[in-house]
């Protein structure tokens, strides 16, 4: 009787450790982190910016392709959190929404920032149709609009600077920058060179300087043209594509533009997500394939 009282009381024990172990793991995770976080997901071919506040606000630029999102989050987010506090869909392409459809189904998300262009696709209704489901409030950004991430980081809107709901999608590409104290980033989407000259003649060449590039449009020559990266003059170019994808991206073109003003080029094929930390004076970066 007395050892089955034990072995009672040792697996109560065992059990209270666990739930200890647990709770303080929970704890650690939803610590607030007090720098910047952002990362270029490697989800293939296609865009996944996750961007985590000083202050822990979480949103998401774009969600790639199906059935990659997920799986790449989890290595950014802690195990718990499901709950993003807002998604921005830089365009309406599959390679940059069909993920948010996968997203949807596990995460609550606080609101929707899109640039106000459409597509005629199947993926794009259903997650047209999946936001109305769920009443999450959206809004069609516009230049000059900041979003307020918390802790003294920002998000200042670029462009659009328009109406481009009738606009090819690329073209209307939302561009944005991240900043947070001395460490920033410039966000083109898949912008071409037509988007980012409109760039260049509306803002002031002092706010275009960025530390970060995340380079338009995977890499294409399309985008990401001299006179724009002169303008934005980062130590750091990020490319977020496929390995071996069907198109080529990055362009050798862009590759040649970027080395030749001393830009140094982390690309997702080859290093995986590249994550970007800063206490507002200093970037680290580290990367998980």
């Amino acid at each position: 009787m007395l050892e089955k009282c034990r072995k009672y009381w040792l697996s109560i024990f065992v059990l209270f450790l666990l739930l200890a172990v647990v709770f303080i793991f929970y704890l650690d995770f939803h610590k607030k982190p007090h720098q910047l976080t952002f990362a270029v997901l490697d989800i293939g071919q296609g865009d996944a910016l996750f961007i985590q506040s000083p202050t822990g606000t979480q949103i998401l630029v774009d969600g790639g392709p199906p059935r990659k999102l997920l799986s790449r989050l989890s290595r950014v987010m802690p195990l718990f959190d499901k709950k993003i506090d807002a998604i921005v869909i830089t365009n309406p392409d599959a390679d940059h929404i069909a993920g948010f459809l996968d997203l949807l189904k596990v995460y609550k998300v606080g609101q929707v920032f899109d640039s106000g262009t459409f597509n005629d696709s199947t993926v794009y209704e259903n997650l047209e149709n999946k936001i109305k489901q769920k009443n999450i409030p959206r809004t069609v950004v516009e230049k000059g609009m900041r979003l307020d991430l918390g802790g003294g980081a920002v998000l200042d809107v670029l462009f659009p600077d328009q109406d481009v709901s009738l606009w090819k999608t690329n073209e209307g590409s939302i561009i944005m920058k991240l900043t947070y104290g001395e460490s920033s980033v410039l966000l083109t989407g898949d912008a071409p060179i037509s988007t980012e000259q409109l760039v260049l003649k509306s803002t002031p060449i002092e706010f275009l300087d960025s530390d970060i590039l995340k380079v338009g449009h995977h890499g294409s020559h399309t985008s990401t043209s001299e006179d724009f990266v002169k303008a934005i003059t980062p130590a750091y170019a990020l490319i977020s594509d496929g390995k071996t994808n069907k198109y080529g991206h990055p362009h050798q073109e862009t590759l040649n533009t970027l080395e030749s003003l001393g830009v140094k080029i982390f690309r997702t094929d080859l290093s995986g997500t590249i994550i970007m930390k800063s206490d507002g004076f200093t970037e680290t970066f580290s990367f998980k394939k």
